[in-house]
C-alpha cells in the first residue's frame, strides 16, 4: 500500500478532540478480473476498527469503474487506518475478493483536500498486480469530544438483510434491521460506572437524538414507463423492472414481461433526510428466472437541482446502457411528525387540540385528500421484558432496551434505558395518518455493542381498532406476531380522522413498504397457503352440491322453496338486484352479531398453522450457515416461492370477501354498504346502456385527460384493506397476565 507524504500534523495519544474524515470514492484502474468472461463487478468497502462504515454500489463488468461516492465518517482514534477492500459481485454466491489497501490518517495533512491513489494487495499472491483506487479525502477535527461521540459510535454487520444510512449532517448513525430499522447507540464506557450513569448519559443524547430522526420532506416518484430500453433475453425483448435507492432507502417496481417499451405507472414515496437534498440511484434490470438477472443500465436523479412543492417530469437516459425512463418527481415539504416528552403533547394544549380537530372535520374534507387523520402515541414503559444479556459482570440478566414506532414507512425511536427490564421511556410520537387502514407496529430491541440489536417483543395494532386516551398494556408477541413473549408494554393512543377522507382513499392503491423482508421457500407457509385456498374452494364446492341436492330433491321442502324463489328471481330480475341481494347478506350478518348470534369463529387451524411455522423459521434461523446450498437452487426456490404466493394471494382473496360481509372491520362493511345501495339506486333508475357507455367513454378518455395518471381498480384497493384470516390472527390482542393489570384511565374522547 503506498501512503501519502507525512504531514506535519501532530496526532497526539491523549488527543481529546473527534476528527471527521470526508471520502470521495473516485475510480478504480485495472482491477483484477474474477468473472470468468474476463471482466468483475467491483464494490468497495471502507472499514475502521473492524467496523463497515461504507459499502458503495456496485459496478457491473467494469474493471475501470467509476463511482464518485461521498462519505463522511467520524474518527475518534486517527492512528487506527481506513481499511478499504473491493470485491467482485456474484449474485447467489459468495462474492470474490479482489484486493485491500488501508489508509494511514496520521499522514494526512489537516483541513486540506488530497488525492490519494491507494494499490491494493492480497496477503495470498503478493507478487500479483490487483489494480489500484483512487480517493479524495479531507481530515478535519471537529469539537465535539471523544465522550460524547463514543456514545454515538456505529456498528452494523453486514448481512443480505440489512440496510444502511449514516446521517452525515449530524453524529446520528442509522442502522437498519430487516422488519424494524432500527437505530442503534453504542456505549462505549468502562465497567466500573453505575446505573444511574447511563441514564444520565443516556437522557443527555434525548434532544439530539430526536432530531437526528425527523425527516425534512417527502420526495414522491411516480415511475410512469421506459422507451427503447435494451433486449437482453435471445427472443429479442426483456422482462425489466427498476430499482431505487435513496439512502437506506429502497423500492422494487413490478416486473414488465417480454417488452421494450414497459408501462409502469407506480408511485413511490421517500423520506428526504438532509437539507441540500440528496441523490436517487436508480437501476433496471431484467428478470431472468434460474440465474442472474441482467443489468440494462442506470441513472440518477439529483433532488438539489428540484424546486419543491411542483412536480417535474423527467427524461433520464440510462447509463451503460440503451433508453431512458420517464419520472414525474415532487418534493414536498414535511409531515407532521414529532417526538417530544410525555409533559409536551398536541392533544393537552387545548388550543392545539381543537386546530387538530378542526384539520380533520367534516368541513375540511376536501382539503389535501392525503392528510387523512392524526396519530398520537404515548411510549410510557414496559415491565417484565426478557433479560438479553448474559455475559458481563454488570450487565448479566439485564437489557438495554429501545423501542422503534412505526407506521407504514414512518420510524421512530425512544432512547435506549441501559440495565433494565422495566424501563420508562415517556415519549410521545406523532404521525400524519395516510390510509386510516394502516397498523401501528411498536418493537421492543435490546441494544448491542457488537452485534444487530436483539429482539425483546412486538405489537400490530390495527388504527381502526384504537380506543382514544386509555393507557393500556399490551402483552409483548414474537416476532411472527403469532404467540406471546415476555413483558408488556405500556401505551395510550389517540386517533382523529376524516371519515369521508378516509373512504376515499382506502379505494387508491395501498402504500408500498420499502423495508421488507424477502418471500423464502417454507414447508409449512406452502402447506398452509394450500390449506387456505382449499378451504375458500371448498366453499364454491359445498354451495354446488346444495344447488346439485336441490335439484335431486333430497329435501322436498328445501327444493319446493328453491324452486318458487327461482321462478320469481328470474321472470322479476333485474340488474339492480345483484348489489341488493349483497346488501342484504350484510344487512343479515349484522343482524345475527348484534343479536348474539355471531357466527364467526376462531380459527385455530390457521392459528396452529402459525405455530407450527414459527418453530420451523427457528430451526432456519438455527441452521441457515448449514443450509446455505439450499439458497443456490435458485430456480427451484423461485418456482416454489412463486406457487406460494399464488396460494397466498389466492387464499386472502377469498378471506377477505368472507371477512368484509363478516363486518370484521365495520367502518369497511358500513362503506361496502354504502356503496352497495348507491349501485343499486344507480342500477333502478339509469337504463345498463348508459352505465356501461359511461364507464367505456371514461375508460378511453382517461389517459387523454391524463397522461400519467396510474391506473388502479378500486374493487381491488378495497379489497387489500380488509384483513385476511392470517392478518386477523397476527392483530388479535393477547389476553394480559393476572399480576400485570394495568390501570386504566379514560380521558374525553377527542371525537
Amino acid at each position: 500500500t503506498n501512503l501519502v507524504e507525512t504531514s506535519n500534523a501532530d496526532f497526539p495519544s491523549g488527543d481529546p478532540r473527534m476528527y471527521q474524515l470526508d471520502v470521495t470514492l473516485r475510480r478504480g484502474q485495472n482491477l483484477a478480473a474474477r468473472d470468468r468472461g474476463g471482466t468483475s463487478d467491483p464494490y468497495v468497502k471502507f472499514k475502521l476498527g473492524g467496523k463497515e462504515v461504507f459499502r458503495s454500489k456496485t459496478i457491473h463488468k467494469n474493471l475501470n469503474p467509476v463511482w464518485e461516492e461521498k462519505a463522511c465518517i467520524l474518527i475518534d482514534n486517527p492512528r487506527e487506518p481506513l481499511y478499504i477492500k473491493v470485491f467482485d459481485y456474484d449474485f447467489g454466491l459468495q462474492d470474490d475478493f479482489i484486493g485491500s489497501a488501508f489508509l494511514d490518517l496520521t499522514s494526512l495533512e489537516l483541513n486540506r483536500q488530497t488525492d490519494v491513489t491507494l494499490s491494493l494487495k492480497d496477503s495470498h499472491y503478493p507478487d500479483h498486480d490487483l489494480g489500484s483506487i483512487l480517493l479524495s479525502v479531507l481530515l478535519t477535527p471537529r469539537e465535539e469530544q471523544r465522550e460524547v461521540t463514543m456514545l454515538m459510535r456505529k456498528s452494523w454487520k453486514r448481512s443480505s438483510k440489512v440496510t444502511f444510512s449514516m446521517w452525515t449532517g449530524n453524529l446520528w448513525h442509522r442502522i437498519y434491521s430487516p422488519s424494524s430499522c432500527v437505530l442503534m447507540t453504542l456505549f462505549c464506557v468502562s465497567s466500573n460506572q453505575n446505573h444511574e450513569t447511563f441514564q444520565t448519559q443516556s437522557l443527555r443524547l434525548s434532544d439530539l437524538h430526536r432530531k437526528s430522526q425527523l425527516w425534512r420532506g417527502i420526495v414522491s416518484i411516480t415511475l410512469i414507463e421506459g422507451r427503447e430500453l435494451k433486449a437482453m433475453d435471445a427472443n429479442g425483448l426483456s422482462d425489466p423492472y427498476v430499482k431505487f435507492r435513496l439512502g437506506h432507502q429502497k423500492y422494487k417496481s413490478k416486473i414488465m414481461p417480454k417488452t421494450l417499451n414497459p408501462q409502469w405507472r407506480e408511485q413511490f414515496d421517500f423520506h428526504l433526510y438532509e437539507e441540500r437534498g440528496g441523490i436517487i440511484d436508480i437501476t433496471v434490470w431484467d428478470k431472468d428466472a434460474g440465474k442472474r438477472d441482467d443489468f440494462i443500465g442506470r441513472c440518477q436523479v439529483d433532488l438539489s437541482n428540484l424546486s419543491k412543492e411542483h412536480t417535474h417530469k423527467l427524461e433520464m437516459p440510462l447509463e451503460e446502457g440503451e433508453g431512458c425512463l420517464v419520472l414525474l418527481v415532487t418534493l414536498t415539504a414535511s409531515a407532521a411528525v414529532t417526538i417530544s416528552d410525555l409533559s409536551l403533547n398536541s392533544l393537552e394544549d387545548q388550543k392545539e387540540r381543537e386546530e387538530i380537530l378542526k384539520r380533520y372535520s367534516l368541513m375540511a374534507m376536501f382539503h389535501n385528500m392525503k392528510d387523512v387523520g392524526f396519530l398520537q402515541v404515548k411510549v410510557i414503559r414496559a415491565e417484565a421484558l426478557m433479560a438479553a444479556d448474559v455475559t458481563g459482570k454488570d450487565s448479566f440478566g439485564k437489557s438495554d432496551p429501545f423501542c422503534v414506532v412505526e407506521l407504514n414507512n414512518d420510524r421512530l425511536l425512544t432512547h435506549t434505558v441501559y440495565k433494565n427490564l422495566n424501563p420508562e421511556w415517556n415519549k410521545v410520537f406523532t404521525f400524519n395518518i395516510k390510509d386510516i387502514h394502516s397498523v401501528l407496529e411498536v418493537t421492543v430491541y435490546d441494544e448491542d455493542r457488537d452485534r444487530s440489536a436483539d429482539f425483546l417483543g412486538k405489537v400490530a395494532i390495527p388504527l381502526l381498532s384504537i380506543q382514544n386516551g386509555e393507557q393500556k398494556a399490551y402483552v409483548l408477541k414474537n416476532k411472527q406476531l403469532t404467540g406471546p413473549t415476555k413483558g408488556v408494554i405500556y401505551l395510550e393512543i389517540d386517533v382523529i380522522f376524516n371519515a369521508v377522507k378516509a373512504s376515499i382513499r382506502t379505494l387508491m392503491p395501498k402504500e408500498q413498504k420499502y423495508i421488507e423482508e424477502e418471500n423464502r421457500l417454507s414447508k409449512q407457509l406452502l402447506v398452509r397457503n394450500f390449506i387456505r385456498t382449499k378451504r375458500c374452494i371448498m366453499v364454491l364446492i359445498n354451495a354446488a352440491y346444495y344447488i346439485s341436492s336441490c335439484f335431486d330433491w333430497d329435501s322436498p321442502p328445501r327444493s319446493l322453496a328453491a324452486f318458487l324463489l327461482f321462478l320469481f328471481v328470474v321472470w322479476n330480475f333485474e340488474l339492480y338486484m345483484i348489489p341488493l341481494a349483497l346488501l342484504l347478506l350484510l344487512a343479515w350478518n349484522y343482524f345475527l352479531i348484534i343479536s348474539g348470534k355471531d357466527n364467526r369463529q376462531h380459527d385455530t387451524v390457521v392459528e396452529d398453522m402459525l405455530e407450527d411455522e414459527e418453530e420451523e423459521d427457528d430451526r432456519d434461523d438455527k441452521d441457515s450457515e448449514k443450509k446455505g446450498f439450499m439458497n443456490r437452487l435458485y430456480a427451484i426456490q423461485e418456482v416454489c416461492v412463486s406457487v406460494q404466493n399464488i396460494l397466498d394471494e389466492v387464499a386472502s382473496f377469498g378471506e377477505r370477501i368472507k371477512n368484509t360481509f363478516n363486518w370484521t372491520v365495520p367502518f369497511l362493511s358500513c362503506l361496502a354498504i354504502v356503496a352497495l345501495f348507491v349501485f343499486t339506486i344507480i342500477l333502478y333508475f339509469i337504463p345498463l346502456r348508459y352505465i356501461v357507455l359511461v364507464w367505456g367513454i371514461n375508460k378511453f378518455t382517461k389517459k387523454l385527460r391524463n397522461p400519467y395518471v396510474i391506473d388502479n381498480n378500486e374493487l381491488l384497493d378495497f379489497l387489500s384493506r380488509v384483513p385476511s384470516d392470517v392478518q386477523l390472527m397476527q392483530y388479535h390482542e393477547l389476553k394480559q397476565d393476572p399480576s400485570h393489570s394495568p390501570s386504566k384511565r379514560k380521558k374525553n374522547n377527542p371525537g
